[in-house]
């Protein structure tokens, strides 16, 4: 059977429990089918890059699933049909990643250095943005 990756964004005033039961929800539907969900991951609450109706940020799940088209293609029409869910994508792979995702291993070496990495807490350069308010007033 084909192998494939599903992962969808819930609404962000979702508690986690609620989110766990739409991933459980997916898994049922796949399961129903013959088909089977090799891995659920939660990636947690997320920001967006834009406003997708009226979130900014999102709850993200990945499912890795191992079923026939068929089966993704129920599971695509009930996860439209669901209003917890605001977007979704199912992609089709050559094979399954055995360990963690690369989004959960990015996760654990954020959590591992204490914050945000490499960025040392600031948000902008801040070398020579103030240039221009430091003119020399009595010359």
């Amino acid at each position: 059977m084909p192998y494939y990756e599903h992962v969808f964004l819930a609404r962000q005033d979702l508690a986690q429990a609620q989110v766990d039961a739409l991933a459980e929800n997916a898994a049922k539907i796949i399961e129903a089918q013959d088909g089977k969900v090799t891995k659920v991951e939660s990636w947690g609450l997320r920001n967006l890059a834009y406003k997708i109706a009226k979130n900014r940020k999102a709850h993200y799940v990945m499912l890795n699933i191992d079923a026939p088209a068929g089966v993704v293609a129920e599971l695509e029409r009930q996860t439209q049909i669901n209003e917890d869910v605001i977007r979704f994508m199912t992609v089709r792979v050559e094979e399954l990643e055995g360990g963690p995702s690369v989004m959960m291993r990015k996760n654990e070496r954020e959590r591992e250095r204490g914050g945000r990495g490499g960025r040392g807490g600031r948000d902008r350069d801040d070398s020579g943005s103030n240039s221009a308010a430091t003119s020399n007033d009595g010359e």
